[in-house]
């Protein structure tokens, strides 16, 4: 992989005029630049309620209390801090095809990278493997564009996968919650579910972005062959035929059902894409209105 993610300069003018989408309110460790839609203490007035008990008295509307005998309390916008975690599976299965799974969510973790920073808001990296395996600290300007490009370049595939342990792992440690993208080809035996479900119980929102190479969608095999595990080394001898490609369809297409439906189910958003599938389209076309504006 290159030293350095090279992001042309028309892509790079589009990415400046996009911003990012949280449609779940966060609570964020620092003042932010964009209006949440959790009523703050800004100097914004939004709305009244209800005086309850334990609110300050501060924000009491007394001219209102004058009229009506009744205690309301003035809400405001609060600014909130929104920190991108983008998180990238760097283990052995997706360092595969042309370009490689792992080549294409560098790229991608470049671009929305570089939306957050361009926004100023905070971006945050954690590269995904066995374990939660390195990862950027999140941080916030356009200084950091350049260090995040040459960060992501440097990505190499390698190790066995373990999506709930990392991802839960990541959960963990991360202060406060804020907005996710995972991307992974999701090819862990153990599964990917319980990894998923720890993000959303700290409140984060989270985003898949599923990427399998088209020689997975669409193999182009036949005759005896010998397949070699490219995480374990483990080998199979193997038949192929007509009859032996249905079949792989057909658990392909239950596998893809099942983690698409476990998306919907969680709220989660899903999209699915196959690695030669340039970036730039899939990030000006199918992410706009999901994941950017």
């Amino acid at each position: 992989m290159a030293a350095r993610i090279e992001l042309s300069t028309e892509f790079l003018a589009q990415l400046e005029r996009l911003s990012l989408i949280c449609r779940r309110p966060v609570r964020g460790w620092a003042a932010g630049d964009r209006a949440s839609r959790r009523p703050g203490r800004s100097v914004e007035f939004c709305d009244y309620r209800a005086y309850g008990v334990g609110d300050d008295l501060r924000y009491v509307d007394w001219n209102i209390f004058a009229r009506t005998d009744r205690l309301y309390v003035k809400l405001f916008v609060d600014d909130e801090d929104l920190c991108l975690h983008l998180l990238v599976d760097a283990s052995a299965s997706m360092d595969w095809g042309a370009p490689s799974k792992l080549q294409w969510a560098a790229r991608m973790a470049a671009a929305l990278g570089f939306v957050g920073l361009a926004s100023l808001e905070r971006v945050g990296v954690g590269i995904l493997r066995e374990r939660l395996a390195e990862g950027w600290a999140p941080v916030r300007g356009r200084g950091h564009i350049n260090p995040l490009l040459e960060f992501l370049g440097g990505l190499e595939g390698g190790g066995s996968t373990n999506l709930n342990e990392a991802l839960a792992s990541y959960a963990a440690r991360a202060q406060g919650s804020g907005l996710v993208v995972l991307v992974s080809d999701l090819l862990d035996p153990a599964g990917y579910e319980a990894g998923l479900k720890a993000l959303l119980e700290r409140r984060f929102e989270v985003h898949l972005i599923h990427v399998l190479s088209p020689d997975e969608l669409e193999p182009e095999l036949a005759g005896d062959l010998r397949l070699v595990d490219r995480e374990t080394g483990e080998t199979r001898p193997l038949s192929i035929d007509a009859a032996t490609l249905r079949a792989y369809r057909e658990r392909l297409q239950s596998f893809l059902a099942g983690a698409e439906a476990f998306c919907r189910n969680h709220a989660i958003q899903y999209q699915r894409v196959a690695s030669d599938v340039p970036v730039e389209r899939l990030v000006l076309q199918a992410l706009r209105g999901r994941l950017l504006a």
